[in-house]
C-alpha cells in the first residue's frame, strides 16, 4: 500500500530514494532556490497517493522519477496535472524527459511545464547551474487556468517522432521543433517536475507509449 510521505529538508539539495512510505522505487531530487527575491516559503515537501498517481506539495522545487521509467526512440510521454490551489505567483509544473545523471551534479534533462497564468516553458537542464531555454514564458490559450474553485486540469504530452518533437496541451500543439540539429537527446529517464511553493499538484496517468 502507498502511504503519504512528508519530508523536512535540512540541506540545500536532497537526491535519492524518497522513502519506503512513498511509491516503490520513487526517486526525488530537491532544488532549493538561490533567489532571495523568490524564496522557498517552507522547507517541507510532501508526496501522497491518489488514484492513478500521486499528489505533490512543495516547498522547494522537486523532480520525481523511477529508475525504470525510461523512454527512447519515437514515443509519446503524457500525464494529467491537476493544480488544486494556485501559488502566490507564477510557478511551473509538468513533464521531464531525456534524463540522465539525475543523482549527480551533471544532471541533464528536458522539461515541459505549464503555470497557472496560462504560460508554458520548454527548458534543457544542462547541469546543476546551467539551463538552455528553448521556449521561455510563453502564453497559450490551450492552457487551462484556475477556475473559481482554484483548480485547473491540464493534459500534457511530448511527442517525439522521427524528425519532429511536439509539445501538446489538452490536445493542442503549443510548440514544435525539428530534431535535426537539436543540442539535446530525448532518450533517457522521464518523470515530473513541480516547482517551488505550489500548494498541491496531482499527477495522474504518467505513461509512455510508442509512436
Amino acid at each position: 500500500m502507498i502511504r503519504s510521505l512528508s519530508v523536512v529538508l535540512l540541506a540545500l539539495a536532497l537526491v535519492g530514494p524518497v522513502s519506503a512510505q512513498a511509491p516503490e522505487g520513487l526517486m526525488m531530487r530537491v532544488d532549493r532556490t538561490n533567489d532571495p527575491q523568490d524564496p522557498d516559503n517552507t522547507p517541507d515537501v510532501s508526496v501522497a497517493p491518489v488514484a492513478g498517481g500521486f499528489r505533490v506539495t512543495t516547498g522547494p522545487a522537486v523532480m520525481l522519477w523511477r529508475e525504470d521509467q525510461r523512454a527512447s526512440g519515437n514515443y509519446t510521454l503524457s500525464g494529467r496535472f491537476t493544480l488544486l490551489q494556485p501559488s502566490s505567483h507564477r510557478n511551473y509544473y509538468g513533464l521531464t524527459f531525456g534524463g540522465r545523471n539525475l543523482i549527480s551534479e551533471n544532471q541533464r534533462y528536458l522539461y515541459f511545464m505549464v503555470a497557472q497564468t496560462g504560460h508554458f516553458v520548454v527548458i534543457n537542464r544542462i547541469d546543476n547551474v546551467n539551463t538552455n531555454s528553448i521556449v521561455s514564458h510563453t502564453e497559450h490559450a490551450a492552457i487551462r487556468r484556475p477556475g473559481a474553485d482554484g483548480r485547473s486540469v491540464n493534459d500534457l504530452a511530448v511527442r517525439v517522432g522521427p524528425t519532429r518533437i511536439e509539445f501538446v496541451v489538452n490536445g493542442t500543439v503549443v510548440h514544435a521543433m525539428e530534431k535535426a540539429g537539436a543540442l539535446f537527446d530525448t532518450d533517457g529517464l522521464y518523470g515530473v517536475r513541480i516547482n517551488h511553493v505550489l500548494p498541491g499538484v496531482v499527477v495522474e496517468n504518467l505513461a509512455v507509449a510508442p509512436m
